[in-house]
Formats: structure tokens, C-alpha cells, sequence
């Protein structure tokens, strides 16, 4: 299973679903599961029940995405390295791609964008800033790749995954060479 981290507004569900075409992969999007499980948006819930609430709902959702492995490529929501539950189970059970774009890129994309609870601020360039700051360390430490998914088009950031999964593949496949015995 291959699953994307990353910022919100960075990617992970439109590049996920180009890279589980090119793959031949099922695509799942665990912020899409949520909603199903909740029958209402994430905003919606979020404003509601709080964020501690809505975490608790997005880590059991996850743990129950990566035991079944059903999909091949998951895109999960922005916050799902914030508990260091999801981080381990993340890392032990996927091979985990940070999709990481800086906050100046992402708010060039989503500044419209309304459904995003966290950034529904006075000044959400700054949260974004605020969240990269916290989040960006914990995105390397579950992953076991990183891509700029900032610059050039979805199809482009795919191949670079892509690139990334092959060598990945070649370099557990190639055993070391060892010495001729004399």
C-alpha cells in the first residue's frame, strides 16, 4: 500500500488517483470515508464536535483503512500525522510519500477554498504557515520518501513518485555483492 501525506490543498487526493490509474491500484481517500461515516462534511463535523473529537474519528478511520490493505494508493487528510498512533501504523503497514508543497504554494491553490475547516481564518496564508511549521517535521519522520509536489503538474509529481517506487523496489530487490571466497 502506498499512502500520501502531506499539507492540506498539497495534492494527495488528485495525485493519489493518477497514481493508482498509472498503478493499476485501488484509490481510497480516507477524508472521503470520514464524510461517509459521519454522513456530513468534515467542516460541518468539525465545527460541531471540535477538532479532538474529529481526530479521534479520522484515527479510527485510518487504522482500519491500513489493516483491511484494501486500497493500493490512500490519500489521507493533512492532520493524520498529528497522533503518533497513526504515524507508527502509517509507517509500519505503507510506504509512505510526503507530498510537500511550501504555504505560499498552497494558498496560490486553495485561497477559494471554502471546505477546509483550519483555514477558515482571518488570515490563512499565515495558518498555513503556522501548520507547516508544526507538521512539516512530523510528515518526514512517517515518511520514507519526499516529493516536490509544489511545482509542475499533477502528471509530473506522479512520475517522480513513480521514479521513487521503482528505485525503492530495485534497491530491496538487489542483494549486496559479496567477496569470492579464496
Amino acid at each position: 500500500m502506498i499512502v500520501l501525506v502531506g499539507m492540506p490543498g498539497c495534492g494527495k487526493s488528485t495525485i493519489g488517483r493518477h497514481l493508482a490509474r498509472r498503478l493499476g491500484q485501488e484509490f481510497g481517500d480516507s477524508d472521503a470515508v470520514i464524510e461517509q461515516r459521519l454522513g456530513c462534511s468534515i467542516r460541518s463535523y468539525f465545527d460541531r464536535e471540535g477538532e479532538e473529537a474529529f481526530r479521534d474519528v479520522e484515527q479510527a478511520v485510518l487504522a482500519e483503512l491500513l489493516a483491511q490493505g484494501a486500497m493500493g494508493v490512500l490519500a489521507t487528510g493533512g492532520g493524520a500525522v498529528l497522533r503518533a498512533a497513526n504515524r507508527a501504523a502509517l509507517r509500519q503497514v505503507a510506504q509512505v510519500v510526503y507530498l510537500r508543497a511550501t504555504p505560499e504554494e498552497i494558498f496560490r491553490r486553495i485561497k477559494h477554498d471554502q471546505r477546509r475547516p483550519l483555514l477558515q481564518v482571518a488570515n490563512p496564508l499565515q495558518r498555513l504557515r503556522e501548520l507547516f511549521a508544526q507538521r512539516d517535521p512530523l510528515y518526514r519522520e512517517v515518511a520514507h520518501s519526499t516529493v516536490d509536489a509544489g511545482h509542475g503538474t499533477a502528471q509530473m509529481v506522479v512520475n517522480l513518485i513513480a521514479m521513487q517506487l521503482e528505485q525503492a523496489q530495485w534497491a530491496a530487490g538487489a542483494a549486496p555483492a559479496t567477496p569470492a571466497s579464496p
